[in-house]
C-alpha cells in the first residue's frame, strides 16, 4: 500500500507511521488538530507545531524558559505581557481562528489563558494540559523526552 495523494492542510495534519506486522500489511494513523480548542498531548502538540499545522506558545516566564528550554517548535511569548493578546495575534497574522496550542509548566496557566484568549476573540485555542513538567493529565513535556530548545 502506498500514499500518493497525502494533503497536508493547516487545520488536520497526518501523520503515516508504518507498522510492518507481516509482508505488506501496513497500519495508518493520523492526528488531528482540534478544530474548536480542546486538548492535545505534548506529543501531538511537537508534531503539529514542527509541521507548521499549529502555533504552539510557550506562555511561561524567562527564568523557567533559561531553566528548562522550551519545546521544539514552540515561540515563547510571556502571559505576563502588558501586550500579550496584542504579540500573540501578530504572531498568527492577526487569524484568530488559527490553531493555537498553549503550554505552561503544569497546565494551570494555558487553561486560565485559553479562556482570557477565547473572550478576546480567538476561536481555536488548545491546552496542552501537562505542560512542559507534567500534571495529573500526565508525565509532560520533560518526562516524555521530547526535544527542547533551550537557547
Amino acid at each position: 500500500m502506498t500514499y500518493t495523494d497525502i494533503t497536508v492542510s493547516r487545520r488536520r495534519f497526518l501523520a503515516f507511521s508504518a507498522v510492518a506486522v507481516a509482508p505488506g500489511v501496513v497500519f495508518a494513523q493520523s492526528t488531528d488538530v482540534p478544530t474548536n480548542g480542546g486538548e492535545i498531548s505534548p506529543k501531538d502538540a511537537h508534531a503539529l507545531a514542527n509541521s507548521g499545522d499549529i502555533f504552539l506558545i510557550d506562555i511561561r516566564r524567562p527564568d523557567e524558559w533559561a531553566s528548562t528550554g522550551s519545546g521544539e517548535g514552540a515561540h515563547r511569548l510571556d502571559l505576563r505581557r502588558k501586550d500579550f493578546v496584542t504579540e500573540l495575534a501578530a504572531l498568527v497574522g492577526d487569524d484568530k481562528s488559527a490553531p493555537v496550542a498553549l503550554i505552561c509548566a503544569r497546565g494551570v496557566r494555558s487553561f486560565r489563558t485559553s479562556v482570557r484568549l477565547r473572550k478576546a476573540g480567538f476561536t481555536n485555542i488548545i491546552d496542552v494540559p501537562e505542560g512542559m513538567l507534567g500534571s495529573n493529565a500526565g508525565p509532560g513535556w520533560i518526562k516524555r523526552k521530547l526535544p527542547l530548545n533551550r537557547s
